[in-house]
């Protein structure tokens, strides 16, 4: 008889909570916003500053590849979109278990990718609705999936910069000891 959940399930739980919080939420926003607001509406929340869009981004990151007309679009960037969340997930889970601040930001860049290719997997496009501007500049829109990805890369370059400071690891919650794959006897 099993008495609860694995030491591993338990170090990533918090972690996996916050991941699943991610894509629900952005997942909730975007059929809020499907359901309110006809494709290409703008509506103003801040004149001048912020708008409630409703477009469909069928290309990359910040609509990079929005205009082509790539053979398969859709089935590659998912494809791409697919590997890189492999690849963070296999990093996530060789990270020492003391180091909160990257597994944070890798939890939001997960839940993030994971919520766009949802997306892209099901509707061959990312619904994005958070229209940034001032004056005649304009920010490409973005949704909540966006966000999250955005946070994690600012708190991961936080961490590096913390580290590359000399900022001891143990104040940035990471043991230094811990095994690593460079440090794996």
């Amino acid at each position: 008889m099993r008495g609860g959940p694995g030491p591993a399930v338990k170090r990533f739980a918090p972690y996996l909570a916050l991941l699943g919080t991610v894509v629900l939420l952005d997942q909730v926003t975007k059929a809020l916003l499907v359901r309110s607001l006809p494709l290409h509406d703008y509506v103003p929340i801040i004149d001048g500053f912020l708008s409630l869009s409703h477009v469909h981004n069928r290309g990359a990151a910040f609509g990079v590849l929005s205009d082509a007309s790539l053979p398969y679009q859709p089935v590659l960037l998912s494809a791409l979109s697919l590997a890189a969340l492999l690849a963070i997930a296999y990093y996530f889970v060789r990270l020492p278990a003391a180091a909160r601040l990257p597994r944070l930001a890798l939890a939001l860049v997960l839940g993030g990718a994971l919520g766009n290719l949802v997306d892209r997997a099901r509707l061959g496009y990312v619904v994005d609705f958070i229209h940034v501007y001032w004056r005649q500049h304009a920010w490409p829109d973005f949704n909540v999936a966006d966000s999250a990805i955005t946070v994690g890369v600012v708190l991961l370059i936080l961490d590096i910069l913390l580290e590359s400071r000399g900022q001891p690891s143990e104040a940035r919650g990471i043991d230094a000891t811990a095994p690593t794959p460079e440090r794996i006897d």
